[in-house]
């Protein structure tokens, strides 16, 4: 039954990584723990849950770019992506359910985000120019945002992949987490971002808003570059 397997799912939970940020732990873990169950009763493998993410998430992304931006299709669009973001962190979960992933698995899970993080933010700016033809410079924020969420997703894959061909513990080993730096990172948790297109029909709002968390993400990434260097830097020295 759903309840059995999310029952199991809870009792196999692991402490969070230690760079996970307070929404995917706290709120996103808990509701991919739910639609993994479901997934499970259903028969679903980890391959078909990450479709699933993925069609909510690109669905987001074409309504962001295409859609007219209104109140409504804003709170539409948040759902997507936070189903969609849901559904991402089930595929794992079914995965353990059903004994382990597979590297064909994991490869498909990073694709999927890799490509989402990229389209976000371009939709974005198209979105944003079609409301806003006269305002050019606003249309930076959307193009740095895409930039340093790419950078700071593939810069974590590289710090992970690195890491582990020198049998070091990454940046996501499980069970390093604190409360405190959850929420200290929460400025940069990608849920905020779902969540912040529930202005998206309110073009101002979004944009105070989405500009907040794209300083944040621009920090972040200034200070974990720097870190991650030296932290990289270190794999070379004897023991």
């Amino acid at each position: 039954m759903v309840v059995d397997a999310y029952r199991q799912l809870a009792r196999a939970q692991k402490g969070h990584a230690r760079g996970a940020p307070a929404y995917s732990v706290y709120v996103n873990r808990r509701l991919g723990r739910v639609l993994a169950a479901l997934a499970f009763r259903l028969g679903l493998t980890p391959n078909q849950v990450s479709i699933i993410s993925a069609v909510h998430s690109f669905a987001a992304i074409g309504l962001i770019a295409f859609a007219p931006v209104t109140v409504p299709l804003g709170l539409l669009i948040a759902l997507l992506l936070v189903l969609g973001y849901a559904w991402d962190s089930a595929d794992g979960q079914v995965a353990r359910l059903r004994g382990g992933g597979s590297p064909q698995g994991e490869w498909l899970d990073h694709f999927i985000d890799t490509l989402k993080i990229a389209s976000l933010h371009l939709a974005v700016l198209i979105g944003l120019y079609r409301v806003l033809p006269e305002s050019p410079a606003l249309l930076l924020i959307p193009i740095v945002f895409s930039i340093v969420a790419s950078t700071t997703f593939s810069g974590m894959l590289l710090n992970d992949l690195l890491k582990g061909k020198h049998a070091v513990a990454s940046t996501h080993e499980r069970g390093g987490g604190t409360l405190r730096r959850s929420l200290v990172l929460l400025p940069t948790d990608f849920g905020l971002v779902c969540l912040v297109f529930l202005l998206w029909g309110w073009t101002p709002g979004f944009l105070v808003a989405y500009s907040a968390l794209c300083a944040a993400a621009v920090l972040f990434l200034a200070l974990a570059a720097v870190k991650w260097f030296r932290e990289i830097g270190r794999l070379g020295d004897p023991a």
